[in-house]
């Protein structure tokens, strides 16, 4: 299923690490796949709440852990500005599907960058 919501097919995902040399565009594409199937598995099954919504981020969260050891690999790392990134990924999905009252911090609790 391809995504419907317009918001989210006008936003341009993860800027600031394509912006910034040091992480790996094949990465960075990696971690929009993983956002956009987040918004993906969103509306195939929408939420019925915050605690199912939290669900789902901490799925796409563990799929960014996972993607660390690529970024080590190419001699990067989910650093402190990727975080800060991801992080304001994960809040705009959250309020793209009306989830305004997502904590940011919940949102990715799972993460291990």
């Amino acid at each position: 299923m391809a995504v419907t919501n317009q918001k989210v097919l006008e936003h341009e995902f993860l800027t600031g690490m394509y912006n910034d040399g040091y992480f790996p565009d094949h990465l960075v594409d990696k971690g929009e796949a993983i956002l956009l199937s987040l918004c993906e598995r969103i509306e195939v099954g929408r939420p019925a709440d915050l605690a199912a919504l939290y669900t789902l981020t901490h799925a796409a969260t563990e799929q960014f852990n996972a993607l660390q050891t690529e970024f080590e690999a190419a001699g990067s790392e989910i650093e402190t500005v990727a975080r800060d990134v991801i992080g304001e990924e994960f809040w705009f999905v959250a309020t793209a599907y009306d989830f305004d009252g997502a904590d940011i911090e919940e949102l990715i609790a799972t993460r291990d960058w």
